[in-house]
């Protein structure tokens, strides 16, 4: 599989499907790429599907600058994967940091976006205190990657449990950088969504149904689906009521 050399930094990428709308899709902190195989076959029919590492995670490059993870720089990335596959636009989705970052490249490149595709995300904080408990949260993840490595995965949910790590080094980085947040600008722009937009959530994944409620309430015309029997990871734990939920939108945009 290809890999795209971001000034340096090697992030690996997968494409499935060779005509149709493109598709890019990005996994969760501390999850990888692989955390989508249940979806290659059913969206790689009709589009062309584009599945990658971040930065510090999976087959991707763990620069050892700290400087090199950010939102800043995850949003450049996923703009030079669509360059690299040659898409002016794409429907642009991910699940929790994923969803978070689709967010972000919409609310910085918009003209690049033909719908959003936001899975069991939150879209960040309008004020600084609850930003700050977040960004403190992040920082004791990171933390104990650093002491630990990768062995408390394996209690983590499924996107995150089943993934593949060189070491722990990136993700600890990626947590201190990428998972933290400086700033409003992400759910300040929920209102200013211009593309078809859909918002899912497993019904037991507690920590995001609220925010759920209030991206699909604020995304002008945002779709919902809340996936039965399925926690954070929903495409893996009911990939079948998941890809329906989402063939379903698909259908109606591209």
């Amino acid at each position: 599989m290809p890999k795209l050399n971001r000034d340096g930094v090697h992030l690996y990428y997968e494409v499935h499907g060779a005509a149709g709308p493109v598709i890019l899709l990005t996994h969760g902190y501390s999850a990888t790429s692989q955390m989508w195989k249940g979806q290659i076959a059913s969206l790689s029919k009709k589009h062309k599907l584009v599945i990658w590492d971040m930065r510090g995670h999976g087959q991707s490059d763990y620069p050892d600058d700290q400087s090199e993870y950010s939102e800043e720089k995850t949003v450049a990335d996923m703009a030079a994967l669509l360059d690299a596959v040659g898409a002016k636009k794409a429907i642009v989705g991910g699940l929790s940091l994923g969803g978070y970052m689709s967010l972000a490249f919409n609310a910085t490149h918009p003209e690049r976006v033909q719908a959003l595709l936001i899975i069991d995300t939150g879209p960040g904080y309008k004020k600084d205190d609850a930003r700050d408990g977040w960004n403190a949260n992040a920082i004791k993840t990171a933390e104990r990657y650093e002491r630990e490595g990768l062995g408390q995965l394996a209690g983590a949910s499924a996107e995150r449990r089943t993934a593949q790590h060189r070491d722990a080094t990136g993700l600890s980085r990626a947590g201190r950088g990428m998972l933290t947040q400086k700033n409003a600008r992400v759910i300040n722009s929920l209102p200013d969504v211009k593309v078809p937009s859909i918002v899912i959530v497993g019904e037991k994944d507690t920590p995001f149904l609220a925010a759920s409620d209030y991206m699909a309430a604020k995304i002008p015309g945002a779709d919902k689906a809340v996936i039965p029997n399925a926690g954070h990871a929903a495409n893996i734990d009911n990939p079948d009521a998941f890809n329906a939920a989402l063939e379903k939108f698909l259908a109606k945009v591209s």
